[in-house]
């Protein structure tokens, strides 16, 4: 069984010095840095410690935070290393998921992003209901309306192709397209 760090700071100017010192102390015998956000999906030193880890192993962070860049991310990062056979250790938050009240802490924190995760989507769902039943549809404006495919129809009658007309209307020519085949599709 290895410990290994791994440490974070958001920009280049920051220095990891404070998390790393905390590591070693902790006992990490290597640590992996990253100076990134943590909203980057592609973090290297990230990759490069979870490629690292071995069964029995246990990641070591100073801070939650410094590992994952939203709840269900850290989940899905620490239900990984769980799936590994692979502990986590938190220094700051004296989580450790190779006891059995931390495997129970991390659990609950997981059905807790699991319930977050479905009140967003409830939310969603009823947002979107009571807005169709004020009779508003969801989605973006569409680019070409009643009155620009008048327009473009006219300009392409005139003997302009459907670049060109496009392009006097400021629109882009698939959108003109996909709005005459919508049109046409209609009056069948």
């Amino acid at each position: 069984m290895a410990l290994i760090g791994y440490a974070r700071v958001s920009t280049a100017e920051q220095d990891t010095a404070l998390q790393t010192d905390a590591l070693r102390m902790a006992g990490c015998e290597r640590i992996f840095e990253d100076s990134i956000s943590g909203t980057k999906i592609n973090r290297p030193g990230l990759a490069a410690v979870l490629a690292f880890l071995r069964d029995g192993d246990v990641l070591a962070v100073w801070r939650l935070d410094r590992l994952g860049r939203s709840l269900p991310h850290l989940i899905e990062v620490i239900g990984g290393l769980e799936a590994r056979g692979v502990g986590f250790r938190s220094l700051t938050e004296s989580i450790d998921t190779t006891t059995s009240g931390g495997r129970l802490f991390f659990h609950v924190f997981g059905a807790l992003g699991q319930f977050e995760r479905d009140l967003i989507q409830d939310r969603t769902k009823a947002g979107l209901a009571a807005a169709a039943a004020r009779g508003r549809k969801g989605g973006r404006k569409p680019v070409v309306t009643a009155d620009k495919l008048q327009r473009a129809r006219e300009h392409i009658a005139n003997g302009l192709n459907i670049r060109e007309a496009a392009a006097r209307l400021k629109i882009g020519k698939t959108a003109l397209y996909a709005a005459l085949q919508g049109a046409s599709a209609a009056d069948s």
